[in-house]
């Protein structure tokens, strides 16, 4: 089949069962048309192939693989060269291991700085975050194997993330949300794509028509296969018509049944279902032509991983020049992140790292004098006086304090959201104590997402390697002694606090999550109602200066002349940010449009062009349903970052449509881009269609309400049930490592069951278990045996014939159209 098998050779059972998988990380294979099982399995950072017992959440052991620096790091490099390269060695180290498919990169606009799984995504910007997601596709790809971008589309909280319903706008999903993909599939096409678990305007993103069918294939001509996240299919047949190819993990053959069921009920059309299995054998065909893979070097991978920490690092602070460290500087170092390193996030993206380097090892092998360590603070939990009064007496002994404080793993992980900016109060107890002491103190965070800085003026020093990966810490002292140059530009805003970030008093939602600030996300509105924020968008120092002049701008671009002013080598990122000038449909002051890394020599000058392209002056137009450019000047400014623009022309550009200006009048906060009150009317004018109230009130539970709802069932026993649950989860957390199993299992709707369970429960049982839950506990029971028995048999009918069909086996349907086998 990866060649030359025709569809109509296959059976309708077997079609059927293509379209979900056969385990936790393998599809189902045709032995008898040349369709091999496909492996697929997490690395958006580093290959996470299961070899034992299996799970989707990163709690059983993987295999050994690199561990780069997370999507949220290497986005502050800015380097879309270092993400290719990225990428082609996740390629490597995937086909090496015999995977087909790499569930990765995500590419999900970061709304919020409370999203828990930020750490694996790129930016605020999606033009950011779609060039660098791009780039890793590409590499991935050269190797053979299949990326999977993910999670499409507006997917930005992990609280209900299974169930919730992110209510948008269609120009916002489509500049903001969509965008980033668009990029990818147009510039890099992906041979997969993975959707999201929640909803988007009332329908399940894995069966939306509009994303899958309308949007993602018909307008940007994706080929590819579109895979569930992970228990994410809500309606198998719904979704194969949609345009989802594979439901992952198995459901057993219950999904089967309902898509034999929906054929015959005329509900699905064998067209569509021909399509998705096209898509399947289009997917085998490609990653079956990489050949066998070379063995990795795992020291060259190591390599890599260090590089590209370094080139990460965001130097946020450097009073007075502390940094670089001279060699022989005597340092104390301080925190005990500097024993054991946060360096990648939690949850399916955690990888069973090779080669891990702690800081406190880095350091020794470095050229400074490192005078003694000190725990300073509790993993989690309050401050230990008598771990400050050691790390105290060791910073008034030292020249330069080295103070390594983060987010730990409670804060930061899958299926949770954070519940605050702020770090931990035994963290920055000890920072003030440490700092009274020696007024030379660098902070070296780690951290996958922005925190709150009220401390800021406290120290000298802040050198912010995100999540660094398994070279992070000696990527870190590169930049501490001087080895790299930091060239690191943040990809989001830090804001002042939390509250400063619109929306912040209703995130995260739960069963309705409203977009309401619209376009207005990141640095698009801090730069429009000109809100101070710690660091702006784009921002980063250096151990060099750069200066900017002789700006041209035509209708093909901008040129920009760049100078290193300094007395060292140097990276530096030109960003260019377009505005509209004057009236017109509300949009922000300045987006970015444009960017360029470029290394220059000590006293080096050279000419960077950005050019214009399609995305660059339009917006999308829900009067015409289209994309357009509005007839106007625009403002062309081109700095090192969103607050420092030193240069700035003016454009006149011929569009498509003239400025709407009664589209402004009607938003009046969407137009003045102070979006913190919009009123419900203005965003149901924005919508374009009434608000639809969440449930509220005792109501009995339905498929797609999570398990963790039973805590207010009706029956006393899934009360119990739940207190159970919600008790492990407690008890993890005391330990300060949340357990993973139950966040998923809290979060997960009832309809998982029969997706998550490999057939043991089918989705008529899992509908006898609310009825259970409900109150209806004998009605419920019966329903449930039941259902127990009808599917148990049917499943292993339409199992046994598959295995038939599939491997020829005697007594399967003849390899022939005329006799082909219909179920």
């Amino acid at each position: 089949m990866t060649g030359s098998t025709p569809l109509a050779w296959l059976s309708t059972l077997e079609k059927a069962a293509l379209v979900s998988g056969a385990s936790t990380w393998e599809t189902r294979p045709v032995p008898r048309a040349g369709l091999p099982a496909l492996v697929l399995t997490d690395g958006p950072h580093g290959i996470r192939r299961q070899l034992g017992a299996s799970d989707h959440l990163g709690i059983a052991e993987s295999a050994k693989a690199t561990c780069f620096p997370p999507a949220a790091t290497v986005a502050n490099s800015w380097d879309l060269d270092l993400a290719r390269e990225i990428g082609e060695a996740l390629g490597r180290e995937a086909a090496e291991q015999e995977v087909d498919v790499l569930l990765g990169p995500g590419l999900n606009i970061k709304r919020n700085p409370l999203c828990g799984r930020n750490f694996e995504y790129f930016s605020e910007d999606p033009l950011l975050a779609g060039d660098l997601a791009a780039a890793y596709v590409l590499g991935i790809q050269s190797r053979g194997v299949a990326a999977c971008p993910k999670h499409f589309a507006a997917n930005s909280q992990e609280t209900a993330r299974m169930t919730s319903d992110s209510v948008v706008d269609e120009r916002t999903l489509r500049e903001i949300y969509l965008t980033g993909f668009e990029r990818v599939v147009r510039s890099a096409d992906p041979w997969a794509l993975m959707s999201s678990y929640n909803r988007v305007n009332g329908s399940y993103a894995n069966e939306s028509v509009f994303l899958l069918a309308t949007v993602l294939r018909g307008e940007w001509g994706f080929d590819g296969l579109v895979v569930s996240d992970w228990g994410g299919s809500n309606d198998a047949a719904a979704a194969v018509a949609a345009g989802s190819a594979l439901e992952m993990p198995s459901p057993g053959f219950g999904s089967v049944r309902e898509v034999l069921d929906a054929l015959a009920s005329g509900r699905l059309s064998e067209a569509d279902l021909d399509a998705r299995v096209e898509e399947i054998r289009r997917l085998a065909e490609r990653t079956a032509a990489s050949g066998a893979a070379p063995a990795t070097d795992e020291a060259v991978q190591h390599g890599l991983a260090r590089r590209a920490a370094a080139e990460s690092v965001v130097l946020l602070r450097n009073e007075g020049g502390l940094l670089p460290l001279a060699a022989g500087t005597r340092v104390g170092v301080i925190g005990d992140f500097a024993e054991t390193p946060r360096y990648q996030g939690a949850g399916s993206s955690l990888v069973n790292t090779r080669n891990l380097v702690t800081p406190l090892e880095a350091l020794a092998a470095s050229t400074l004098d490192v005078a003694g360590f000190s725990r300073g603070f509790p993993r989690s939990g309050a401050a230990d006086p008598a771990l400050v009064t050691e790390a105290v007496a060791l910073a008034k002994d030292v020249d330069v304090v080295l103070l390594y404080l983060g987010l730990d793993e409670l804060a930061e992980t899958e299926g949770r959201d954070r519940a605050t900016m702020a770090m931990a109060p035994a963290q920055l107890e000890l920072l003030e104590a440490v700092a009274a002491v020696n007024q030379r103190v660098v902070v070296v965070l780690a951290a996958g997402s922005p925190v709150e800085m009220p401390w800021l003026s406290h120290v000298a020093a802040l050198a912010h390697g995100y999540l660094g990966g398994e070279g992070g810490a000696e990527g870190m002292v590169d930049v501490l002694t001087g080895a790299v140059n930091p060239g690191g530009r943040l990809a989001e805003t830090y804001p002042v606090v939390l509250a400063d970030v619109p929306g912040s008093e209703s995130y995260p939602g739960e069963s309705i999550v409203e977009y309401r600030e619209g376009p207005f996300v990141g640095y698009r509105y801090f730069s429009t109602v000109e809100k101070p924020v710690r660091f702006p968008f784009g921002f980063g120092l250096s151990y060099t200066t750069f200066a900017y002049s002789d700006l041209s701008v035509t209708s093909d671009g901008a040129r920009v002349t760049v100078t290193n002013t300094g007395t060292v080598a140097g990276s530096d990122v030109v960003q260019l940010y377009v505005g509209r000038i004057g009236e017109g449909i509300p949009r922000p002051r300045r987006e970015l449009k444009g960017y360029a890394k470029v290394r220059l020599a000590a006293g080096e000058s050279t000419q960077v062009e950005i050019p214009f392209d399609e995305y660059t002056f339009r917006h999308w137009s829900t009067r015409t349903g289209a994309w357009e450019v509005e007839t106007a000047r625009y403002a062309v400014e081109v700095g090192a970052n969103v607050a420092d623009l030193p240069l700035r022309a003016e454009l006149d550009v011929a569009g498509t449509c003239e400025p709407d200006t009664a589209a402004a009048a009607a938003l009046p906060h969407y137009a003045s881009g102070d979006v913190r009150r919009v009123t419900d009317a203005e965003f149901e004018l924005l919508l374009g269609r009434p608000l639809v109230a969440a449930p509220s009130g005792k109501r009995d539970l339905g498929l797609n309400d999570p398990l963790g709802a039973m805590s207010s069932a009706r029956n006393p026993l899934a009360r119990w049930a739940a207190g159970i649950l919600h008790g492990r989860l407690r008890k993890s957390e005391a330990k300060g490592k949340p357990d993973l199993n139950m966040l998923f299992v809290l979060a997960m709707p009832f309809r998982a069951l029969a997706k998550m369970t490999n057939g043991a429960i089918t989705t008529p049982m899992a509908e006898a278990i609310v009825r259970i839950v409900n109150g209806s506990t004998f009605g419920g029971l019966g329903a449930l045996i039941g259902a127990w028995r009808r599917s148990g048999r049917d499943a292993k009918e339409l199992a046994r014939e598959f295995e038939r069909l599939s491997t020829g086996a005697p007594g399967a349907a003849a390899t022939n159209p005329s006799d082909r086998h219909e179920s």
